[in-house]
Parts: C-alpha cells; structure tokens; sequence
C-alpha cells in the first residue's frame, strides 16, 4: 500500500471505520470497563462510576463514534458534552489520567486494529485525557489576579 492509498486517520471517517464502526467501538467500551473493573490501580477511577456501568458504556460508545468521525450519536441522544466540564466533579489528576489511559492502552491492545491505529488512537486520547486534567488543575488553583 503506497502514501496515498494508506488511511488517513483523523480525516472523515477513517478512524471510524478503522474501529471497526460502532460494533469495534463497543467491544473496546466494553474491553475498557471490564479492564477497570479488574485492574488495581483503576480502583479510583472506577469509584468515580455507578456500580452499574450501562450508561456510561453507552454513553463513552457513542461519544467516541463521533469522536472517530463516525456518526454523532452522544449529540443525538445526550446533547453537546464538554469533556473537562462533564468531568468537573471529580478529582481528576495525573494518576486519575493515567488509570484511564492505562485501561484504554489495555484495551485498545485487545482489538484487531492495524498497529499504527492503535498508535493513532491512544495518542489522539491522551489530548482530551490532559485536558480534563488541566481543567481539574485550574479550578483547585487560586485566582492569582
């Protein structure tokens, strides 16, 4: 496969399709949430969600199929989400972030996906990922104005 025929991800709906659309999706949600569940070092993020995770599957499925230049469906069903001001009201830092992206890594691993997506895919979360804890940061620091 030659420069041009090579999917460009991040572009339309290549990454989309490059999940495997909203089924790949939802096996990575679920691979996510039952590697959380499991994981030691996720017991904070986890206390963070309801004991049933139902919604937040559906939720972090649909959020990503549009995320991925797929069809909108967070938007259809839930509306328009700020990533930090959605996870405002918890105490997310940089272990929080970490746990997070570390079940993510996991479960990115877990899926037949082409090795540079899986590349492309846990980079590209780390941005909102480090937002959230930017957001988190500035509203525990004091007004320095």
């Amino acid at each position: 496969m030659n420069d041009s025929n090579k999917p460009r991800y991040g572009q339309e709906d290549a990454s989309f399709q490059a999940a495997g659309g909203y089924d790949g999706i939802r096996q990575l949600v679920d691979d996510f949430y039952q590697i959380m569940d499991s994981l030691p070092d996720a017991t904070d993020i986890r206390a963070m969600h309801r004991e049933d995770l139902t919604e937040a599957r559906d939720k972090l499925t649909r959020f990503l199929c549009g995320w991925l230049g797929g069809p909108r469906l967070f938007l259809e069903r839930y509306g328009q989400i700020s990533i930090p001001s959605f996870h405002a009201r918890w105490p997310i830092g940089e272990p929080e972030r970490d746990a997070w992206l570390g079940c993510m890594a996991q479960a990115i691993d877990r899926q037949p996906w082409h090795p540079e997506f899986k590349e492309y895919l846990l980079r590209q979360l780390r941005v909102p990922a480090d937002r959230v804890v930017q957001a988190a940061r500035a509203r525990r620091e004091p007004d320095t104005q």
